[in-house]
């Protein structure tokens, strides 16, 4: 009741610990009356805000059931001209070992795109060509914008500007498929106020050439009607180098390599999309995005090939135009059905990708002359289109009851023509593809006493068919049902200390691209290919975690049938080597991972360390041995006085000996340097790889060839962010509550 004794009709109150000022449980105002259910013994702080009335907070010791009489004090209001709200939210949330990133209020906001944002990110790594994400001890996960399912395309159209928070889950429910053992979810930004309002950015940066990122983005808000556009044009040059010193030593052959790529890429990514929130509950969203990418690449090699005791020194030039351009679009529907008191979630979403590439390769052999050597055509299109539904029920005794489907339906189609003008022997073939997935879970959680668990089931079925044109019968035929169970306890000590038991079973399929014929042509005795026949990786793993206020301690069993990884094999019959992706026996391992946030005054750091022993086995491979090693990450905000933020990120591995592969150590730093100009003008200054120690070893010993390999990479970076947003902002009749929480929605 208000002090005048007016009705107060909305508002939000929050539960808070005593000791560590954690929320504890948030509820709103319904028929003049707030009630919290289901609390342990203990000193709370009670905040409840409400529109037109003051904050109101007062200290709660309970241990009884206990009525309080609350009123509140209505706002004397005082127009005026501005104000100016500073807070300091974290940019760094852990939670279990889960962290949650607030992109749209800190640094990062000034990452030109999204692949590079994941790579300051703990646990993330970016494979060399930036066409991988992983996760230390994870593997690759499924990447999520709001509720729909994106690749790594999807996400090369998002704009950094438009996301609000990013979160690392590493215990995924079964509401997500079973397609991965973490999950990275995007949330992106929502306006709580009508507006019309536009940020440009402008990127400048330096590697080994100069890369320029322009950007726009639009976004109009009227009552309950929000409208996003954006625009980018980003014309870049990107360099990459890899050598490779191969033996076979039963065919006397040895070839060592070191290839060079320098490309030109033009890339337009487009974006639109609408946001409608009908009422309190419901609303409908659109959203359609593109890329448009043009790359000219100047490749060159240089080999020394022995073989017999007879030698020759090859120069090989690959000149290659390619186009790739991708679409995708979505639509999302929510509605509460209120009567039943269930959330239903209906999407649907359609993709496609569609790469063009010509290569005209010329070899020199013993510094004598380039001669035409072959012409590569190839073509590769493929089309995804998925369907999802979920229903939510919650129970009265806090029991939640989910259940949902999906269907999935993709088509890729080859094309892969080779004129040789050396041997006379064209080829030329067209491979299809199809693949259908029909899946659903069902997941109840609760709290029993003082045990929050969570029990999920999900089933999948997968089809797969795949054959060549001209071929009568099929060359891929697949059909499997997979069960993954999923099991998650968490045990509160007390207030401040929580132990989680986590048991899940996961599946890695491999990607669309590997489904195409596309090989790449490195030398006369080398092509890199991809691998039709992979099949998928079936994961089994269980985990504990401690939490202790913000600080968590994790440890995590897993083991691996059938995981996918690079080897090399020769054939005799054409004198060539085969770079693909294989899979191999098992992989197993265990890891140690502390999550280690720390703040004090203007200094604030998030630090975390994997301790991991990894072992991969198969017997087409040398298996050495197997050891420790760490990964850390550490990174570490000071906010300066005159509005300067200043951010220092350095991580890292120990040598990794992971039983069939070794690979390096690694130290990498990134500065940032950032400051606000006139409100609206932001402007970012970020030295990347400071030592130029971002390069990769890996040794090997399959199929009786001993690889001794090195990837280079261009992330050495000085880079300008000019950041300047405009328009005009105004108070809105309408008053949304919790709008767009759909990651919450999928957890």
């Amino acid at each position: 009741m208000g002090s005048g004794n007016e009705t107060i009709k909305e508002g939000n109150a929050y539960l808070f610990d005593a000791k560590t000022n954690q929320i504890i449980k948030t509820e709103s105002i319904v028929d003049k009356q707030l009630i919290f259910t289901s609390l342990n013994e203990g000193n709370y702080t009670l905040l409840i805000t409400c529109e037109e009335f003051e904050e109101f907070e007062q200290k709660v010791f309970l241990n009884k059931n206990l009525t309080l009489k609350i009123e509140l004090t209505k706002i004397n209001f005082t127009e005026l001209n501005e104000i100016v709200v500073k807070g300091n939210k974290k940019t760094f949330t852990n939670s279990n070992g889960n962290i949650k990133v607030d992109i749209a209020n800190s640094i990062f906001k000034a990452i030109p795109n999204p692949i590079d944002l994941l790579s300051k990110l703990p646990g993330i790594q970016i494979s060399g060509d930036q066409e991988n994400i992983s996760i230390i001890g994870r593997g690759n996960p499924l990447i999520y914008i709001d509720n729909q399912r994106v690749g790594i395309n999807d996400l090369n159209t998002l704009s950094v500007e438009d996301i609000k928070t990013l979160e690392i889950i590493k215990n995924p429910s079964s509401k997500y498929e079973a397609e991965g053992r973490a999950v990275i979810l995007i949330t992106r930004k929502l306006s709580k106020k009508d507006k019309f309002e536009t940020t440009i950015s402008e990127v400048a940066s330096v590697k080994k050439r100069f890369n320029n990122y322009l950007g726009i983005n639009s976004n109009f808000k009227k009552n309950k009607t929000e409208i996003k556009t954006n625009f980018n044009y980003n014309q870049l040059n990107p360099w990459e180098s890899a050598a490779n010193n191969l033996e076979i030593p039963n065919d006397n052959i040895t070839s060592n390599f070191i290839a060079e790529s320098y490309s030109k890429r033009r890339q337009f990514i487009l974006g639109g999309g609408l946001y409608h929130q009908i009422n309190e509950n419901d609303y409908l969203s659109f959203n359609l995005s593109g890329k448009i990418q043009k790359d000219n690449d100047e490749n060159t090699t240089n080999t020394f090939h022995d073989q017999n005791n007879v030698q020759n020194k090859i120069e090989t030039l690959n000149n290659n135009d390619e186009n790739r351009n991708f679409l995708n679009s979505f639509v999302n529907y929510n509605k509460k059905i209120k009567p039943l008191d269930i959330n239903l979630f209906t999407g649907f979403q359609f993709s496609n990708f569609n790469q063009k590439s010509n290569s005209i390769i010329q070899n020199n052999y013993d510094n004598t002359q380039f001669d035409l050597t072959q012409n590569r055509n190839q073509k590769f299109n493929v089309d995804v289109f998925s369907g999802r539904t979920d229903l939510e029920k919650t129970f009265k005794n806090e029991m939640k009851w989910e259940v949902g489907a999906l269907y999935l339906s993709a088509e890729a189609n080859t094309d892969f023509e080779v004129l040789d003008f050396i041997s006379n022997n064209n080829e030329n073939s067209n491979y299809n593809f199809k693949e259908k997935n029909i899946s659903g879970y069902t997941q109840l959680s609760g709290k029993i006493k003082k045990i929050n668990y969570s029990l999920g089931l999900r089933t999948e079925n997968t089809s797969i068919k795949g054959k060549y044109a001209n071929d009568t019968f099929l060359l891929i035929d697949k059909d499997y049902t997979n069960f993954f169970p999923k099991i998650q306890l968490d045990i509160p000590i007390d207030s401040t200390k929580t132990i989680s038991f986590n048991y899940a079973k996961s599946i890695s399929r491999p990607n669309y691209s590997s489904t195409s014929q596309i090989s790449i042509y490195t030398n006369p005795y080398l092509v890199y290919s991809r691998n039709i026949n992979l099949n998928p990786t079936i994961t089994d793993e269980i985990s504990g975690t401690f939490q202790y206020k913000d600080k968590s301690v994790k440890l995590n069993f897993y083991r691996s049938k059938d995981p996918v990884n690079f080897a090399f094999s020769y054939d005799s019959t054409v004198n060539l080597i085969t770079f693909n992706s294989i899979n191999y026996t098992k992989e197993s391992g265990i890891d140690l991972e502390f999550t280690l946030p720390f703040k004090h005054n203007i200094w604030s750091s998030t630090n975390s360390f994997n301790f991991i022993v990894n072992k991969i086995e198969d017997k087409s491979a040398v298996f050495n041995e197997s050891k420790p090693y760490l990964y850390y990450y550490s990174n570490h905000i000071f906010e300066l006085p005159k509005e300067f933020n200043f951010s220092i990120t350095g991580w890292g591995f120990t040598e990794r000996k992971e039983g069939i592969f070794k690979r390096n150590s690694l130290f990498i730093m990134n500065l940032t340097l950032s400051k606000t100009l006139l409100k609206n003008l932001d402007c970012t200054v970020s030295f990347n790889d400071v030592f130029r120690n971002m390069n990769f070893n890996e040794d090997l010993t399959i199929n009786n060839i001993a690889s001794k390999g090195i990837y280079y990479t261009d992330t050495r970076e000085i880079s300008l962010s000019i950041r300047y947003k405009f328009g005009k902002i105004k108070d809105s009749n309408y008053q949304e509550r919790d709008i767009d929480q759909n990651s919450n929605r999928i957890r």
